[in-house]
């Protein structure tokens, strides 16, 4: 329990550190939004966050939503996504399913009709590829709603998609014409207004 405690204690701390205010501890990422790891445990520590590079490495592995990642050598880490700090994560552009799904709400609802999906202060709109995600996404702040959104039309439109690490599909706008209620049927997901 205590372990369980300290490990969403670290990941909070290192979204915040990887994602919104690396200068908070005295770091800076690179363009990439990469730090050195042994960097980030020296500043955290000097921060009175002490964390071992085991705790960071099961930071890393057991992340629910997978939102770190090390450099090929293992040497670097950064937020898959979901900045606020300027940072070119360099993902591909990709072709979304047809289907994507954002999880949201009830008070975000009368903007999203009039306005669509903004990326308000991050780079990019976090897109789900499925309903149980979007739902976990969208119930941080109480009941969710999920909207489905039409990304094959999106696409055929001219609208560039790209994947994260973790397979958060990335978009830098959806608007409104491209979005419906996700409704959960007993064995399929379909769309209605």
């Amino acid at each position: 329990m205590e372990d369980n405690r300290r490990m969403i204690k670290n990941s909070k701390f290192l979204s915040r550190v990887l994602r919104h205010d690396p200068g908070s501890i005295g770091l800076r990422l690179d363009g990439a939004g990469w730090v050195d790891v042994s960097e980030l445990l020296a500043a955290a520590a000097a921060h009175g966050r002490v964390m071992s590079r085991a705790q960071l490495d099961q930071v890393v592995a057991e992340n629910d939503k997978q939102r770190f990642a090390f450099s090929a050598d293992g040497l670097r880490i950064r937020a898959s996504q979901g900045h606020t700090v300027q940072v070119e994560l360099g993902y591909e552009e990709s072709a979304p399913p047809s289907l994507l799904f954002h999880g949201t709400h009830p008070g975000a609802l009368d903007a999203i009709r009039r306005e669509g999906l903004r990326p308000m202060t991050r780079h990019a709109v976090h897109l789900s590829p499925d309903v149980a995600t979007a739902e976990r996404v969208g119930g941080r702040r109480g009941r969710p709603v999920v909207l489905a959104v039409d990304a094959a039309a999106m696409a055929a439109a001219g609208f560039a998609f790209r994947v994260s690490a973790n397979g958060v599909w990335l978009a830098e706008r959806v608007p409104p014409e491209y979005l419906s209620a996700a409704v959960q049927g007993s064995d399929e997901i379909r769309s209605s207004d």
